[in-house]
Order: C-alpha cells, then structure tokens, then sequence
C-alpha cells in the first residue's frame, strides 16, 4: 500500500527540494505555498500535519512547486505579499513590495504629525501598499493613489 502525501512529509520534501534548487528560505516558501493551496494558515498546516492530500491537491502543489523552483517569486504565486501587517494583492502586474519599501513608509511616518491634516500623493502606486499604508496610520491624511499603468490601478484598487 502506497502511503499518502501528508501536509508533513510534504513540507519535509518540499524544503529539501528547495533548498536543492537554491530557492531562498526553503521551508517558508514551501509552507506559503502549501498554505496558500490548501485555503489556510501557516499554523493550521501544523496543526494538520497528518492530513492527507488529494490528487487534486498533489497535482496542483507541484505545478506551484515547480514555477517556484524555475524562478515565479512566491507572492506571484500565492498572489498576495504582507507589508505592514495588511495583506496586499500582487501579480504580474505590479512590483513586489520589498522591505525598503516599508523602511520608506516608517520613514514617511516619522515625518507625519499623527493629528495633523496633511496632502499625500502615491506616485506610481503599484500594489497601493503606500498609499493604503500611510492612510491607515494617518487617519488625518488624504492620499491620492496614481499610476500610469491601468492594470496597476486595477490590481491597487482590489
């Protein structure tokens, strides 16, 4: 009898692979993905760590597995990226917010009287990240979000 795919051996077999394939943080690339596929948190898939997978499911991890190991940026994959503990859409469309883009938002920040009416304009918005960002933590602010590309501003407006 053939033994299932299980969430664990899964996540053991896909870090191993990743890692042969020199794709930055292994693990944590194979969780998001198997999390993202399954429709759950990183925490649910250890605490289903026996839970069998479909052939459904098999088949469709390693397409995902395997557009990340030929070099798909994980957040394409999963569609999503966090940046300041809000979860942003991202695809094809729009740049990955990279960590110096938050360093860019604290900084903005630090510059913003928290009370204070203050005008902001969103350059090329992107994903919206920015924008929202800023928004959320200046509740006084009124932001403008603009980019040139449509499909940027479809993917910001989401």
């Amino acid at each position: 009898m053939i033994e299932p795919w299980t969430v664990r051996k899964l996540m053991v077999w896909t870090a191993e692979y990743f890692e042969k394939h020199q794709v930055d943080s292994p693990r944590l690339t194979g969780e998001l993905l198997l999390s993202h596929l399954l429709k759950m948190d990183r925490i649910r898939l250890y605490m289903d760590l026996d839970k069998p997978l479909s052939k459904e499911e098999l088949a469709a991890f390693k397409i995902l597995i395997s557009q990340r190991a030929n070099g798909e940026p994980t957040q394409y994959l999963t569609g999503q990226k966090e940046f300041f503990q809000r979860r942003f859409l991202v695809d094809q469309r729009v740049l990955i917010p990279r960590p110096e883009t938050e360093l860019l938002v604290e900084r903005a920040l630090q510059y913003c009287v928290a009370e204070a009416p203050l005008d902001i304009l969103d350059l090329c918005t992107g994903s919206g990240c920015i924008a929202v960002t800023l928004a959320a933590e200046r509740s006084q602010a009124t932001l403008w979000a603009v980019d040139l590309s449509k499909a940027a501003c479809e993917v910001a407006a989401s």
